[in-house]
Parts: C-alpha cells; sequence; structure tokens
C-alpha cells in the first residue's frame, strides 16, 4: 500500500507539480492562508511519531501540501542505500485533498494549525517552498532526529517569519519523569511495539541519549502538533487557529499493546531461564551443552556484524558510538564454532576469559556511560556471562582432577 500511494504521489507530482509552489499561478494575497498540517500517528513503524506538511490555501480555492517526507522505492539501489544511511527524501507539491484523504482512510488524526503571518511573510514562505520543491534542489539527505518531515517545514516557517519561533511544551516535556532525550521520546510512541524499540536500543548508540532543547524535541511531529499550540512570534501567537480535519479513528489508527508474554522481556528471561538451567546441569556433570552456546553466540555474532556494519560503515549519525559492541562483536562466533572443535580448547577458554572480563567492566561502568540501554537487554547480559564463568569453572575443575 505503501508503494502505491508513494506511486501515485509521485505520478500526481510529474504530471500537476510542475506548479512548483502555490505562489507562481496566482499572486499571493491578504487572504491565501498557510496551515501546519500535522498528521498523528499510524499504526506502521515508520508512522509512530506522525507527520507533518505544510498547506497553502488560495483565494481562488487552489490547496496545495508541500510533503518533505517522499521517498522513492524505486531509485537505484534503494534499499543498499538506505541501509547504509544514505537515506536520500523529496519534497513534494500535492493536492491538500489529495494528501489529507491518503492518510484520513488509516483512521489518522489529522489537525491544521493556521498560521498568523502577513503578506509579507506569506509571500517569503512561498519563495522557500518553491525552491525546496524546485526538482533541482528538492532532493536532501534525511536525517531521523536532525533534519526530516518535521524539522524542515518549521524551519521553512521560520525562515519565512525572519524571527525565532518560541515552541510551548510538549506533553512528553511537562509530564514526563524522564530526561527529554531523543531516544526517551521515541520509547514513549513506540511503547506498544517492544520489539521495534528493542532493535532501536540495539542499533542506536550513544548519540540520541544527550538531553534535548524543546526544538530538538520538535523532531517528533506528533510532539510539535502541541508545541505549535502556544507557539510565540515576539510578542504574538503563532497560530491563529487549530482545526481538527479528521479524528482520530480508535483503534484503526495505531495497535494496541503487545502482550507481555511476547515481548522482548519476556522472551529475553526466558533465554536467561533456559541458560540457567543448563548452566545448572553443566556444572554437576562436568560437560558442557554446546548446542544452546552455538544459538546463543551465534545470535550475539550476527547482532554483532550489524553492529560492525552500522558503526564502521553506515553513515547513519546516531550510531556510533555504541557501547554494545563491547558485548555484541563478531568475535562471539568464536564461541559459536569452536565449542565443536576440541583442538580449539585454549582458543575458546582464552575468549570466554576475556569475554567474562569485558562484559564485567562493562555492566560496572554503565552508571557512568552516556547510553541507555533497553530493559530486555539484562537477562541476554547476564546469560553471557553465567555461560562464560560457567564454561571456565568447568574447564578449571577439569584441570584440576587431571
Amino acid at each position: 500500500m505503501k508503494r502505491i500511494l508513494l506511486s501515485l504521489t509521485l505520478l500526481l507530482v510529474v504530471a500537476a507539480m510542475q506548479a512548483r509552489t502555490p505562489a507562481d499561478d496566482v499572486p499571493l494575497r491578504s487572504d491565501t492562508t498557510v496551515w501546519f498540517i500535522t498528521v498523528g500517528p499510524g499504526s506502521q513503524i515508520y508512522e509512530l511519531e506522525g507527520h507533518s506538511a505544510i498547506a497553502m490555501v488560495m483565494p481562488d480555492g487552489r490547496e496545495v501540501a508541500t510533503n518533505y517526507g517522499v521517498f522513492d522505492f524505486d531509485a537505484p539501489n534503494f534499499v543498499w542505500r538506505f541501509v547504509k544511511g544514505e537515506t536520500d527524501y523529496m519534497s513534494v507539491n500535492v493536492p491538500l485533498g489529495y494528501f489529507t484523504n491518503s492518510y484520513a482512510g488509516s483512521g489518522r488524526l489529522i489537525e491544521a494549525a493556521r498560521l498568523d503571518l502577513t503578506p509579507e511573510q506569506t509571500a517569503r514562505l512561498a519563495a522557500i517552498l518553491e525552491h525546496d520543491t524546485d526538482p533541482r534542489f528538492r532532493t536532501y539527505r534525511y536525517n531521523y532526529v536532525l533534519d526530516n518531515c518535521a524539522t524542515r517545514p518549521l524551519r521553512a516557517v521560520e525562515q519565512a517569519i525572519g524571527d525565532s519561533i518560541l515552541l510551548a511544551p510538549a506533553p512528553f516535556e511537562a509530564n514526563s519523569s524522564v530526561p527529554v532525550t531523543f531516544r526517551n521520546i521515541m520509547r514513549h510512541y513506540h511503547a506498544n511495539y517492544p520489539w521495534y524499540q528493542f532493535g532501536i536500543d540495539l542499533a542506536l548508540g550513544s548519540g540520541i541519549d544527550r538531553p534535548v532543547s524543546r526544538r530538538e524535541a520538535a523532531f517528533a511531529p506528533a510532539e510539535l502538533r502541541y508545541m505549535l499550540r502556544g507557539a510565540r512570534v515576539g510578542d504574538r501567537p503563532l497560530v491563529a487557529e487549530t482545526v481538527v480535519i479528521a479524528p482520530e479513528t480508535a483503534g484503526v489508527a495505531t495497535e494496541g499493546p503487545t502482550p507481555w508474554y511476547a515481548g522482548p522481556q519476556a522472551v529475553c528471561w526466558l533465554v536467561f531461564a533456559i541458560a540457567l538451567w543448563l548452566s545448572v546441569n553443566d556444572i554437576r556433570h562436568k560437560r558442557t551443552t554446546r548446542w544452546f552456546d552455538t544459538l546463543l553466540y551465534g545470535t550475539f555474532g550476527l547482532a554483532g556484524l550489524i553492529l560492525t556494519f552500522l558503526i564502521f560503515v553506515s553513515v547513519h549519525e546516531a550510531t556510533s558510538p555504541n557501547w554494545l559492541y563491547v558485548w555484541l562483536n563478531p568475535f562471539c562466533f568464536i564461541a559459536a564454532v569452536l565449542v565443536w572443535i576440541k583442538r580449539a580448547g585454549r582458543v575458546l577458554i582464552c575468549y570466554h576469559f576475556i569475554n567474562f572480563v569485558a562484559v564485567i567492566a562493562l555492566v560496572l561502568a554503565w552508571p557512568w556511560i552516556p547510553q541507555s540501554a533497553n530493559a530486555a537487554f539484562v537477562p541476554l547480559v547476564a546469560a553471557d556471562l553465567l555461560r562464560s564463568g560457567c564454561y571456565l569453572y568447568i574447564h578449571r575443575k577439569r584441570e584440576t582432577t587431571k
């Protein structure tokens, strides 16, 4: 469905959007209105923080929305470039009705805030949108938290006004007991998607854990929606009125909570319980359960390969530094493979000793490391230490009985 919508959008752009901005065909008059559109969270992982756009309603009835969140699935090497961090998005103009209908059909909230701009500011904004949607300049390097579909239109409005916008506090800032960071805001909106947040906490490093300003917190369109309501420019409000174009359909726009037993914490604690049970039996019988170590450390090794790519190859800014690399790295494959090779016993012992010391050091230092960990990592780290410690203990017992 996403591919179909994007294809239709691009076709509309090619057919009708060579009208670069609303200002090109009809002179802007004082009764031209500018609306900051916010689309509420959706059910897909790329919709969880919502979406933003700027709309201009012309005196002759034309209504055009400038969308900064379009990307082309059919671009050459799209998947590879996206994973690598070369996330090129486009700014395009589409009819406002088409824009709103494409989201209203999924039950998502659509709210429009009419901006209190002078005719001169409106004309400047039209010129900025003309530049941003020009085929020569419309492609930009998207950044999930620093340069996205919310920060771009907000910056365009601020440039048109010629003054800084003082945003109002958003619900997360006003009501949350945790620090306002990029990661904590994500966790708030990903609460019903714990496995998605698990992946984010695994892949993204300490760069998203620093305290952020109110302006930086506006990277989430759902937060920016509330910030605009009380925003001010100098001594006057930025927003003249707020209109709900389409209300949210409860139970349709977003999914319900993931059952606790299907979440990452339950699964990871189950892994720890299995590791504990096997370790007790291994110590009792002075043996090593090789199949479990292969599965556990093989999974850790695969995660380590992903982190290696994200840290050293990807150009995503938030992936490095990532302190989880001390725990999850390709060296984990040593424990997964060499446990089956008798002649590699000494290498395996060295690995488990180094791994045990390194992970213990990481755990002890974590309170001073500027990176937040997912709660589901705790049982996995504990299982890692338990298996390394078990192997070292069994090896020592075997050596002392020779």
